[in-house]
């Protein structure tokens, strides 16, 4: 799977995606080392500025996944008449529908090579789904459109993900899914804010409940937003119009030179069903796959934050008021950590950090029903997902060619992770609150067996390299090549 620098593609095979094209200069196409930098800098400029809107999808894409947390505070179980664990099943439908379409979905994103035409196209839809959910009358009918809004949004993340590690070398590619995942993180905060708004200015409005104005008005900004993402996002190296010649060549020089090997050469020769073999058939996939789950678990709260936030005693608008707070300090705090970990090449210390820090939030959420000791534990539990981010990019890393592999493997941890996510709806019954301690119990343990995982993952990556280093040895190979990122 791995390898050095050495095994790269033969140049005269492959001419576009070789590392080294003249003995003298490598970068003498692009004229020189300077000139190099210059392009490089360039190219950084232009896809970090178009791949910004990523950010703002994914903030539209968890609003219309947990707009209806909002909607529970203003009559939506009331007025579908939903009793006993119907609610729980709403949220956990939506990840059923997710997780069948995750793989497929990435898939046919690498055959077809056009993210900039796949990608809005499933916004569009799954915004008009999320209109639909706005005029629904009883349990069944929300069930339904709960069901294909994850269907449809399956095809955002795992799609994005991959779109990034098509341009972004594994050194940048840490801060670049943090970035990405902020969206997640700055829904939860800004998501809150706008249903408040929503929810207090729209009731009654022609003759429509306020939850009902929250799928409409969240719905309609979906699609305006994916209209814009037609024309902005970057489609793969390959496949970009807007690149010059020599950016194109750069782009796909900097991938070759990350994972030694050229990303267009084997997506060719492996092929989609290739690359679904290779990954299904890989062991480490579904460990991680395991490791993933669990963590999601423990990062359930987020679907009931709201609720959660109500057990601190103050009003519904109050309430939404102050969920925003420690999603804004775990955006930042985000950003920050996996900024770092990309600096120091290190990810297992980056993870468990955040994560052992949550499950003091849980501890503490236990331990006490004092309102400042719980929205402390708030934010420890929320800055939890800082370790998530980086779980999310160690999982790209370690999965770096062919990316028919890439493209499946990544889909197929994050699908089967999201299963973590259905048991995830039923950790916080009602029955189980105020204190929700049973609830909290699960998370810790569930956060816990994730450290463990990533602890035993970290040791197989370190021999791997080391079997690396020693094959270099005997081969005389005096370049340090492609190594795992501890």
């Amino acid at each position: 799977m791995a390898s050095s620098k050495a095994s790269s593609l033969d140049e005269d095979k492959n001419p576009e995606v070789g590392i080294k094209p003249t003995d003298e200069d490598p970068d003498a196409e692009f004229g020189g080392h300077e000139a190099r930098r210059k392009l490089e800098r360039r190219l950084l400029r232009k896809l970090d500025l178009r791949m910004s809107i990523l950010v703002v999808i994914y903030i539209l894409n968890y609003v219309d996944r947990n707009n209806a947390g909002a909607a529970r505070m203003r009559g939506f179980e009331r007025d579908l008449h939903l009793q006993g664990t119907e609610f729980a099943t709403l949220l956990s439908i939506l990840y059923v529908g997710y997780i069948l379409m995750q793989i497929p979905s990435n898939m046919l994103l690498n055959y077809i090579g056009k993210p900039s035409l796949y990608l809005p196209a499933c916004m569009m839809v799954w915004g008009t789904i999320s209109i639909l959910t706005g005029i629904t009358n009883n349990f069944v009918g929300a069930l339904l459109t709960r069901f294909f809004l994850g269907f449809v949004e399956a095809a955002f993340f795992l799609g994005a993900l991959f779109l990034l590690s098509k341009w972004y070398k594994r050194s940048e590619l840490g801060t670049r899914t943090a970035v990405l995942y902020c969206g997640n993180i700055i829904s939860n905060a800004f998501g809150a804010l706008i249903a408040s708004g929503i929810l207090n200015g729209m009731d009654g409005k022609l003759g429509r409940a306020a939850w009902r104005w929250l799928f409409y008005i969240e719905g309609a900004m979906t699609i305006f937003v994916a209209i814009c993402a037609m024309f902005i996002l970057p489609d793969f190296p390959a496949t970009t119009s807007w690149l010059s010649d020599d950016e194109r060549r750069l782009a796909k020089r900097r991938m070759a030179e990350d994972a030694g090997v050229g990303d267009e050469g084997e997506t060719e020769a492996g092929g989609p069903v290739a690359g679904l073999w290779m990954a299904v058939t890989d062991w480490k996939v579904w460990w991680m796959a395991v490791a993933m789950t669990s963590q999601v678990v423990a990062l359930s709260f987020n679907a009931y934050f709201p609720t959660l936030s109500a057990t601190m005693g103050f009003n519904p608008t109050v309430t939404l008021l102050l969920c925003a707070p420690p999603f804004v300090f775990t955006a930042i705090m985000a950003f920050i950590v996996s900024r770092h970990s990309d600096k120091t090449g290190e990810r297992f210390y980056h993870i468990a950090g955040p994560t052992l820090g949550g499950i003091v939030g849980f501890i503490i959420a236990i331990c006490t029903m004092n309102t400042a000791a719980r929205y402390v534990s708030l934010f420890l539990m929320a800055n939890s997902y800082s370790g998530f981010v980086v779980l999310y990019t160690w999982v790209s890393n370690s999965f770096p060619r062919p990316p028919s592999k890439r493209a499946v493997a990544v889909a197929l941890v994050n699908a089967l992770s999201q299963t973590g996510n259905v048991a995830g709806s039923y950790v916080w019954p009602s029955a189980w609150g105020p204190t929700y301690r049973n609830s909290y119990a699960i998370c810790i343990a569930t956060a816990g067996c994730s450290i463990a995982m990533c602890y035993i993952f970290r040791l197989h990556l370190a021999q791997l390299n080391r079997q690396l280093e020693e094959e270099e040895r005997e081969k005389g190979i005096p370049e340090k090549g492609f190594r795992y990122l501890l």
